[in-house]
Formats: structure tokens, sequence, C-alpha cells
């Protein structure tokens, strides 16, 4: 029987991608850099933003580093909620998931993620919420899984992760857990194609969750 429920955030519970996107483009005024859009931003995504943004400046000098991190952290604060909403069927597929401990994993900081859960009137949901500043590894390492099962006593069999990336599934994968794939999220559907399980709408784990506690599949 399932007993945790583990959540990426961008791209599962929330659709962020127009705050980080214009956060982006900001950090990335001062190098000159092409103004990327939503979709780009979406495809970009997810291993974590500092990295991100040192991928797409023009020099590498610990100084240029810096700056743009400390532009986009600086505007994203300030904007984390001016496009941001939770997907269709989140926060009712959420109250009906009472008989599981819920767990939110992200490659966002934990005081955006918390931020913007209580916002959406999300955080209240959920019993943990790992940033990628709560633990030292980020997903698609399983740190952040085995963690959650040390602390919940559950065992990977008791356990799923749900997520719109190869990141969450390789994570899951890695972990020896079971993998939910969400496809309204930022990736492609063909990038998912590993998960045990994909959906089209969240509150289709109303239905998949069940079948896998009858079936042990």
């Amino acid at each position: 029987m399932l007993k945790l429920l583990i959540f990426d955030l961008d791209g599962t519970l929330t659709d962020t991608a127009q705050d980080i996107a214009d956060a982006i483009n900001y950090a990335l005024k001062p190098f000159g850099q092409k103004i990327y859009s939503v979709e780009e931003t979406k495809a970009m995504v997810g291993s974590g933003i500092s990295k991100l943004l040192e991928s797409l400046i023009p020099v590498t000098d610990p100084a240029s580093k810096e700056m743009v991190t400390n532009r986009f952290l600086e505007y994203y604060s300030e904007h984390l909620f001016d496009n941001t909403k939770a997907y269709p069927q989140v926060k009712e597929t959420l109250s009906r998931l009472t008989p599981y401990k819920k767990a939110v994993v992200s490659n966002k900081r934990e005081g955006f993620s918390k931020s913007i859960l209580d916002r959406l009137g999300l955080l209240n949901f959920m019993d943990i919420v790992f940033g990628s500043d709560s633990v030292p590894e980020k997903k698609p390492s399983p740190v952040p899984i085995f963690k959650l099962l040390e602390k919940f006593g559950v065992s990977q069999k008791e356990t799923v992760i749900i997520g719109d990336s190869n990141y969450d599934i390789a994570a899951g994968k890695a972990a020896g857990i079971r993998t939910i794939a969400v496809t309204y999220g930022f990736r492609k559907r063909e990038t998912l194609k590993d998960a045990d399980f994909i959906i089209d709408s969240f509150d289709e784990l109303l239905d998949i969750l069940p079948r896998i506690n009858e079936t042990g599949n």
C-alpha cells in the first residue's frame, strides 16, 4: 500500500513558467542575450536556476555568475505571483488524498517553494517541502527521496513520485520508487516515456493510486 506521495512543484502542482521566464530575461539583460519565450523556458528549467543561468551567459567569470544569479533572485522574489497559478484540479484532488503523507521535492529554493504553495492555498496539504537548498543534492539525484523515506519511515514500495520532467522520473528510478509523469507541465510527452504511469490531468491520480494499491504494481 502506498503511504507517501512526493510531488514536484513547477510544472506539476503549479504553472510558474511565465514568472520564471520574466525573471530569467531580467537577469540576462546586461549580457545582451536574446529574450527567451515561455516555451523555451519550459524546455530549459528543471536542474536548478543557478546552473541554468550560468549556461546562458557568454562569460564564465565568478563575478558575472554571481551577478546574474543575484539579478534573478532579486526580480523573482518580487514577482513570484504575477502569473503563477495552480494547475486545474490540483487543490481539489489534494483535498481528497488525506490518507497519504505528502511532500514536495523541488529544485526551486525552499523559501520560494513554500511561498508559492502558501499563496495558492496548497501548503497546508503538505507534510514537508524540500527545495534545492534543503538537502545536499537536487533531482535527478535520489538523495531528497531517500531523506523523505527515512523521515517518514516508509519503504520504496510505499512511495511514489509525481512530476512533469525527466529529472523527476530519473530521481524516482534511482531511488527505487514508482513514478507518475504528468503531460500538462513543462516537458513534452516523449521525454516522459520511462515513467511507470503517465497522466494527462492531475485528478487522474484518484484512479491511478487505488489501482497501484490494489495490484501492487
